[in-house]
């Protein structure tokens, strides 16, 4: 994934945003994971902030540590009704992470590598 920046303004506290392949979001501290769910591929610029600071990801409410960027809880719905999948999702994601972007405060921009 190539560098990129976006107006810090763009990523208050609580909120998540896309820049390039990255979901960057604030939780207390910013932060830049692959932009994509491993569940589904689902958009995870598009999910949200829980009271914990991990990433959620829009479509099964799957949660993500984004400081190791691995599954803390797997997909939820109807996908919590299988048995071993959340399991499986979360073993998936201890070997498969999400991948880390570093972000760098510049001024009044966030430049994420």
């Amino acid at each position: 994934m190539s560098a990129s920046s976006i107006p810090a303004s763009d990523v208050p506290p609580g909120s998540v945003t896309g820049s390039g392949g990255y979901a960057v979001g604030n939780n207390g501290e910013y932060f830049a994971v692959s932009r994509r769910c491993r569940h589904l591929r689902a958009d995870l610029a598009k999910g949200s902030i829980d009271a914990d600071g991990c990433l959620v990801c829009p479509w099964h409410q799957s949660k993500y540590d984004v400081k190791t960027g691995q599954m803390t809880q797997g997909p939820q719905g109807v996908f919590a009704k299988m048995p071993g999948l959340d399991a499986a999702f979360i073993a998936l994601t201890k070997a498969w992470p999400l991948r880390r972007g570093r972000v760098t405060v510049d001024g009044d921009e966030l430049q994420i590598d």
